[in-house]
């Protein structure tokens, strides 16, 4: 039953031009490729991931709960995305993650803006 599997699988492939889908231009948007429309898409959903995070702590005015660290980390690896996106010219890796590094740069600034804010009033409770 492991090997049929397996089989089944390379000979369907096998019947194919290839395993890699030939990239075709969109019948949307003609100027974009069709693997330039998916990128697009998966971007999006992984960019504005670090969005509700940011949106609670703006709505709540408090650092509370939130950690800074792996948007710190996130958004210094998606600059190194961007710089990919150059070198391979894509688009969709490019744009995104530069709207990536902005949301996550965004939420490291709004904790230390919050949290210096939360320790100024917490010594100010203290001293009076």
């Amino acid at each position: 039953m492991t090997l049929i599997i397996p089989c089944v699988f390379l000979f369907t492939l096998y019947g194919c031009q290839g395993p890699v889908p030939h990239d075709v231009h969109s019948l949307f948007i003609p100027r974009f490729l069709r693997s330039e429309l998916f990128g697009f898409l998966a971007g999006m959903g992984t960019t504005f991931a670090a969005l509700p995070d940011l949106i609670a702590m703006l709505r709540r005015r408090s650092s509370a709960g939130m950690n800074p660290r792996m948007a710190a980390i996130i958004g210094t690896f998606q600059i190194l995305w961007v710089y990919y996106g150059l070198l391979i010219i894509s688009r969709p890796v490019v744009v995104w993650n530069v709207i990536g590094v902005l949301i996550n740069f965004l939420s490291v600034g709004a904790y230390v803006y919050f949290s210096r804010k939360e320790k100024l009033l917490a010594a100010s409770r203290v001293g009076s």
